[in-house]
């Protein structure tokens, strides 16, 4: 059998690669569950299925599927899950803490929207929406825009097809958290090859290099700059846990890179708002 934790890490860098990380959310998901059991799924599992692009919490077997009179759709791939099984070690100690091990297995799974011939329990109806006429103005202003996205539990820019997808607005607490993590994914859409061709974007580099944090950072202040524009705060700085400890160590090594995302951020902001660059003066790096 494939070794699990392998299985598992492979599956998360699948992740960050396509530019989705798993734990950073300003929307609130709902916790991914089994169809037929009805039972939260924990742990890692809340990682690997929430970060499937599906906005269903249900999810079943390949077994389940056809016992509840569906089948999963040719072609669909599952999702693994994991589990830890009791393996009794006669190699060790006669002592039963001793003995008794855990072992890491996995089965697959499949969200419900993956299926057919199988009706979901009914979901609670969502708040209404309400939107910040301010922001939209943003979305409707930037010229020659990527495709927008809703639905399903991922938010991402994907520049190879020049889309953003990003959660149904009724998936997120608040519409200042909606339009913040929209602008995130904007500021990405600014950099692709046929924009302002960003080092970060075109080169699709990969999570957690620097190169891939520059750009992190940048899409951050660019978001809280057109946040500023649409008069809100931004709320996706706060959300930014995984590049924290990156950012940290990578400013205080080279206090030049701050000032750099920032002009970038800023030329980023001006594009999708239509307007010249806010600045003509060379970034440091230029300078040098």
């Amino acid at each position: 059998m494939s070794n699990v934790y392998q299985i598992v890490t492979e599956r998360i860098l699948g992740c960050m690669d396509r530019g989705v990380v798993p734990w950073r959310k300003g929307w609130h998901a709902r916790s991914p569950r089994n169809m037929v059991s009805g039972r939260e799924y924990r742990g890692v599992n809340v990682l690997l299925l929430q970060a499937a692009p599906y906005q269903s919490e249900w999810w079943l077997t390949f077994k389940q599927a056809r016992d509840l009179g569906g089948t999963v759709r040719r072609g669909e791939h599952g999702c693994p899950v994991v589990y830890f099984k009791s393996h009794d070690d006669e190699n060790a100690a006669e002592r039963e803490q001793d003995r008794r091990r855990f072992v890491a297995r996995y089965f697959t799974v499949f969200s419900v929207e993956q299926c057919e011939g199988i009706c979901a329990p009914p979901s609670v109806a969502p708040a209404p929406f309400d939107p910040i006429a301010a922001c939209e103005q943003i979305v409707s202003g930037y010229r020659n825009p990527p495709t927008i996205y809703h639905g399903g539990n991922v938010a991402c820019y994907v520049p190879s097809r020049d889309a953003i997808h990003i959660p149904s607005h009724a998936a997120f607490a608040a519409p200042t958290e909606y339009y913040s993590t929209l602008f995130h994914e904007i500021v990405h859409s600014s950099g692709a090859a046929h924009r302002l061709a960003r080092k970060g974007v075109v080169d699709g580099a990969r999570f957690a290099s620097h190169t891939y944090s520059a750009e992190e950072l940048v899409a951050e202040i660019g978001a809280a700059f057109l946040c500023a524009e649409g008069g809100i705060a931004p709320a996706t700085l706060e959300n930014s846990a995984a590049y924290v400890d990156h950012w940290s160590r990578a400013l205080r090594s080279n206090p030049r890179w701050l000032v750099e995302a920032s002009g970038q951020a800023a030329k980023s902001a001006d594009f999708v708002l239509g307007r010249a660059s806010s600045s003509n003066e060379q970034t440091p790096q230029q300078a040098a």
